[in-house]
């Protein structure tokens, strides 16, 4: 962890009644400098907030924000919750997958697109959609989605 990421998560601590309070901010500071937590981060956040690695790392595996391997440059998640999946979403993902030449759950070969769905994505109103790096997408086609991916570099 560098010393701008240690600083950071100090301010962060500060801002907390107890100490692990500030874990979940740590874990997203360590993860944009290193793009995953590795278990040399873990350890290191083990030992800055009193806690075991293993204690930290069980919070990186139960939220699916956090990665503890690194990550393809783009995350891709199509909604394939009811209100999208009755305006395509389903075939909108397959067809997805063939573009990309991976199943929904898998990188794509050169390590650009991680492509998968999640299960609501908040947003039905606007449905079929996708959230690509955090962004979302909405009222999409199978040309449109396409284009979107196709731009990543």
């Amino acid at each position: 962890i560098s010393a701008d990421t240690r600083a950071k998560i100090d301010a962060e601590i500060a801002k907390y009644p107890k100490r692990r309070g500030a874990l979940l901010p740590a874990l997203h500071l360590v993860q944009a400098e290193h793009g995953h937590v590795s278990t040399d981060a873990a350890k290191e956040l083990a030992e800055l907030f009193e806690l075991r690695p293993v204690d930290v790392m069980e919070v990186v595996s139960f939220y699916n924000m956090f990665y503890d391997r690194p990550q393809p440059r783009h995350h891709v998640y199509v909604c394939t919750n009811l209100p999208c999946s009755l305006r395509g979403a389903r075939g909108l993902l397959r067809e997805l997958e063939a573009h990309l030449g991976v199943h929904a759950g898998e990188a794509t070969p050169d390590g650009r697109v991680m492509l998968g769905h999640e299960e609501c994505l908040g947003a039905c109103g606007y449905a079929p959609m996708m959230r690509v790096d955090g962004v979302y997408h909405e009222d999409l086609d199978l040309e449109s989605a396409k284009r979107i991916l196709d731009s990543l570099e």
